[in-house]
């Protein structure tokens, strides 16, 4: 089960060929996608999306760096939607301390709210954690959930800790296949392998061999190869390995073309 945990398909970076886009990655045997919206305007894309295609699934939240244009009745609107029950997670909402506009506590506001959401419906969540994974942290110790992805995480190996032991996987993508990408390949080469989900986030985070381009579902594949090689196995251990922790962090995604969950491997 190769499964990109983390695509956003419904850009517009993808309005000329998001057809084709899609084929490709199954043909290189991508078996799942999940697509998480990042504000109420594209709530119906991403449902319209995975209501398109049996591989694809979907999560409804306010992204940290869309919560300028966010209204507070958009976090009525996300109820409504969660209760609709289309949704595999709450996501991707969480905080962004990379981009300095003022926005952190409006970004607290909208990832507090949404948390109690996710609480309130038994939902997993998809996190974007640049530069404020102990902000983040704090607030799940706070806030208990099932659990879900750190997307694209760039942490220290104490906080990537922190959230396995809160129940998350860990999110890796195109930053692993750089060279100079110390930290991140060197958590990719000695986490527990049972932490691990593999994701694009396409069209953004290109990697190595495709720096400055559009970034693709169809990478996945390849990505698993680095993940291989780091580890030191086999691309198949990391496929199985991965897809299983993908089901275990998002259940929801079993429904993909009739999967079912399966315990995960034993950490390597």
């Amino acid at each position: 089960m190769l499964i990109d945990t983390h695509c956003h398909l419904d850009a517009a970076e993808f309005d000329a060929d998001r057809a084709a886009v899609i084929q490709a990655a199954r043909a290189g045997g991508v078996t799942g996608f999940l697509v998480p919206a990042v504000g109420a305007s594209n709530f119906d894309d991403v449902a319209a999306l995975s209501a398109a295609h049996t591989d694809v699934v979907h999560a409804f939240g306010i992204h940290p760096m869309y919560v300028g244009q966010a209204q507070e009745g958009d976090l009525d609107l996300l109820r409504e939607r969660l209760a609709g029950g289309s949704a595999v997670a709450v996501g991707e909402i969480g905080l962004d301390g990379f981009v300095q506009d003022g926005s952190m506590p409006l970004q607290l506001h909208y990832f507090e709210a949404q948390l109690r959401l996710a609480k309130a419906f038994e939902l997993p969540v998809v996190l974007h954690v640049r530069r404020a994974q102990d902000e983040i942290l704090k607030r799940l110790r706070r806030i208990r959930l099932p659990g879900g992805i750190a997307h694209a995480f760039n942490g220290s190996l104490q906080q990537a800790e922190a959230f396995i032991n809160l129940g998350f996987r860990l999110g890796f993508g195109g930053a692993m296949t750089y060279a100079g990408s110390r930290r991140i390949r060197q958590l990719a080469a000695e986490l527990p392998l049972s932490a691990i989900v593999l994701e694009t986030d396409a069209p953004d985070i290109p990697p190595a061999w495709g720096a400055g381009l559009r970034n693709d579902p169809a990478n996945l594949p390849r990505f698993a190869e680095v993940l291989a090689e780091l580890r030191g196995m086999s691309v198949a251990e990391v496929v199985e390995a991965t897809g299983a922790n993908a089901l275990a962090a998002i259940p929801g995604l079993r429904q993909l073309a009739g999967l079912r969950p399966v315990s995960p491997p034993e950490s390597r």
